[in-house]
């Protein structure tokens, strides 16, 4: 018999991790709701031409795409044979696939509002939480399965969406409390001032794919890249001008420096505009904006600010989150005219920063409050009441299900890292705090009173 395994880049879940990732889960939903945003959900495969040409070339590379049904039908075995060809060819082929897991949240959410934007009240503010697909080489913080939390602002053009975006990203890491991020911005209209600047505005795509590797292979190599794409030396040495300007110097100097590279460009003048109006509406909110011009996001759908939340530099991560604006997404689907804005929290990623971190809470560690042991059939009926009652209350308990040693239930109590165990000991009635050590003793006729619930949770609401 084979060994059991997992697919490469995916990952089970323990009931440890499940809780902490809820609870990371439930503070960022709980960010979006203070902000008025709604939740949605949407189905986990698309049509394949849904998404294909959305992500950009490198993009589109890692789209896992979802065989037909019925390719084990001899009559469709020719049909499929010479299907797969064509895929190996690089020509996609309905015969085969028309369908494709999700490859993030936004180009379906895109896709929704396009089917149902005559039943939206806009500004339609949406958050969604749910798996995306790639097929993407797995390493440290990169994962071929993983979770995404978004949420996208469509209908307004107005730049307080994208400060109240930079705002719940500053009071979602405040509360899960990962000191140390920064949140880069940046604007599609810069670099597109950029392209214009050297006189390459038709290779502006082509140009921030580019740009978007800086982080992985530096400048030297973004320079041999832009090289061998054709851009002249002059060209690369302009880009070369606009990449030094960096992250290391203050935003305004930045944005004074950039002014006077790309000062000639309208385009540009814009997107600085743009920056500066966020940077002035967070001002005094201690929210760690740092404007950042070689940040490119190779997303050819962004059209302005663009956003880059990096993880704490001690733990070595990188991004844990990114979104920007989208002006015309919903036009890829024939509804043209629906701007759009969005942020994504990348949460397997903020995971392991927070388990790196060790700032997970300790609370979490306790799955079940009170374990009742078995000691059989006489304690059994006034101990299920008793149980009950606590379930009343919102307490946790569990009664072990078999009459076994009392070594042996308590055990499971210390591994399952339970706070509390009810037993008794010759007639008599004990409530210990596994954590503390502390004991509470009790008398048969007080366990068997109307009142000895209330006793149990008092003594447990004052050691939480």
């Amino acid at each position: 018999m084979a060994k059991p395994t997992l697919p490469q880049g995916t990952r089970d879940f323990s009931p440890d991790t499940v809780r902490k990732r809820n609870f990371i889960l439930s503070t960022v939903k709980n960010v979006f709701g203070l902000y008025g945003f709604q939740p949605l959900e949407t189905p986990a495969m698309e049509n394949l031409e849904t998404l294909m040409g959305k992500y950009g070339e490198e993009g589109d590379k890692l789209i896992f795409r979802v065989l037909n049904n019925g390719l084990n039908d001899p009559k469709n075995i020719e049909k499929s044979r010479a299907a797969f060809e064509n895929t190996l060819q690089g020509k996609n082929d309905a015969n085969l696939t028309s369908r494709a897991l999700r490859y993030d949240l936004t180009i379906p959410f895109a896709r929704y509002v396009a089917m149902n934007h005559g039943q939206l009240v806009y500004p339609f503010k949406r958050y969604q939480v749910q798996p995306v697909w790639r097929a993407d080489r797995p390493q440290k913080g990169r994962y071929r399965e993983f979770y995404q939390c978004d949420a996208d602002v469509v209908g307004s053009t107005s730049l307080m969406n994208e400060v109240d975006l930079a705002m719940i990203y500053h009071d979602a890491f405040t509360a899960l409390k990962i000191d140390g991020y920064e949140l880069r911005v940046n604007s599609r209209k810069i670099l597109a001032g950029l392209s214009e600047h050297i006189n390459a505005k038709e290779r502006l795509e082509e140009m921030t794919i580019v740009i978007d590797k800086l982080d992985k292979i530096g400048h030297d190599k973004v320079f041999e890249e832009l090289s061998r794409k054709g851009f002249t030396e002059w060209q690369v040495k302009q880009i070369g001008t606009y990449l030094n300007i960096g992250v290391k110097n203050q935003n305004e100097e930045k944005l004074s420096l950039v002014k006077e590279l790309l000062g000639d460009t309208g385009t540009a003048k814009k997107g600085i505009a743009e920056l500066e109006f966020i940077l002035d509406k967070v001002k005094g909110k201690n929210i760690n904006l740092v404007v950042d011009f070689t940040l490119a996001r190779g997303l050819n759908y962004y059209t302005g600010i663009i956003f880059e939340a990096k993880a704490p530099a001690s733990v070595q991560i990188g991004s844990i989150g990114g979104g920007g604006r989208y002006d015309d997404l919903t036009g890829l689907f024939g509804v043209p005219n629906i701007p759009g804005v969005g942020i994504s929290f990348g949460v397997d990623r903020i995971y392991d920063v927070m388990e790196e971190m060790a700032i997970f809470p300790t609370s979490l560690d306790i799955s079940t409050t009170v374990l009742f042991f078995n000691e059989g059939e006489e304690q059994l009926k006034f101990v299920f009441e008793i149980a009950g009652s606590l379930r009343k209350k919102n307490i946790s308990c569990e009664i072990y299900p078999d009459q076994d040693k009392e070594e042996k239930q308590f055990k499971y109590a210390v591994r399952k890292r339970i706070q509390f165990i009810f037993s008794s000991d010759l007639g008599n009635y004990k409530l210990k705090n596994l954590v503390t050590s502390e004991s509470f003793n009790f008398t048969a006729s007080e366990v068997h009173t109307e009142t000895f619930t209330g006793k149990i949770e008092s003594i447990i609401s004052s050691h939480k």
